[in-house]
């Protein structure tokens, strides 16, 4: 059994072929899926795949960096409304983007501790989007760390370093396809790192692994990361399955059963 940590499959490039994507994942032994929302205008189409697959899909609630605009009090107006409706199985995906567009990065920075303060209060783990911005996360992480905040730094591409401060926090690293990627370098990286602290991760239909990158990620690829993962840890495939799935039910341990989907 594999876990796909972080997959936006509820986007449109999916709308095809939705039911034959989760097919082709159970093919291969991913059995659950966690959906991080974007904003307000992807809750429906999010919320929808937990009353299409209750057994399967999980959904989170939380504000994207990348649509932290203008309005982006109306958007976390929103967020704690559907807090408040139901539960969810994390708050996410939530963060900092640098890469695009610094314009909003203060907005960003007030949405992000505002986000973690309700995880804190409902006791549900983060999922952190962290892009050219994981030194600023990580020290907002150290000023806003209890005993009841956790949770995942998605897409972990940082060095050995910034891992090592993670794990201190008591945090887990979703790995995904850029680990099969030549020239990134992450697997020298997470070659130390304990695997009681690695989630596995696809974050389809973006960062598809080798031999997929540059086309169409979905869930059913992540039995490459996994592949990847066992070489560079020197352990079989097995060992990763059990070792991966382990960590994201401890993470998402509030909610292990389907939420009861307001829609």
């Amino acid at each position: 059994m594999l876990i796909d940590t972080h997959t936006h499959l509820y986007l449109s490039q999916f709308d095809e072929d939705r039911k034959e994507t989760i097919e082709r994942a159970k093919s291969e032994g991913i059995r659950q899926f966690y959906l991080p929302n974007i904003d307000s205008s992807t809750i429906d189409s999010m919320l929808k795949m937990e009353v299409d697959f209750p057994k399967e899909c999980f959904a989170m609630m939380g504000l994207h960096p990348c649509s932290v605009k203008e309005n982006y009090q109306e958007e976390l107006a929103i967020v704690k409304n559907w807090l408040e409706k139901r539960p969810f199985c994390a708050l996410g995906e939530i963060g900092i983007d640098l890469h695009w567009d610094k314009t909003f990065f203060e907005n960003q920075k007030t949405a992000f501790i505002t986000q973690i303060g309700w995880a804190k209060e409902l006791n549900i783990p983060i999922v952190i989007h962290a892009r050219e911005s994981l030194d600023i996360i990580i020290e907002i992480i150290k000023n806003e760390k209890d005993e009841k905040l956790s949770g995942i730094f998605h897409c972990f591409t940082g060095t050995a370093d910034q891992a090592k401060e993670i794990i201190e926090l008591d945090f887990m690293l979703g790995i995904g396809g850029v680990l099969t990627y030549k020239n990134a370098g992450l697997d020298k990286t997470i070659i130390d790192v304990p695997l009681d602290r690695i989630v596995l991760e696809t974050d389809s239909p973006y960062l598809s692994p080798v031999p997929f990158r540059g086309k169409r990620n979905e869930s059913a690829y992540i039995k490459h990361v996994a592949t990847k993962l066992a070489e560079v840890k020197g352990v079989g495939i097995n060992e990763i399955s059990v070792r991966t799935t382990t960590n994201a039910k401890k993470i998402f341990r509030k909610n292990s059963l389907p939420c009861t989907t307001v829609y």
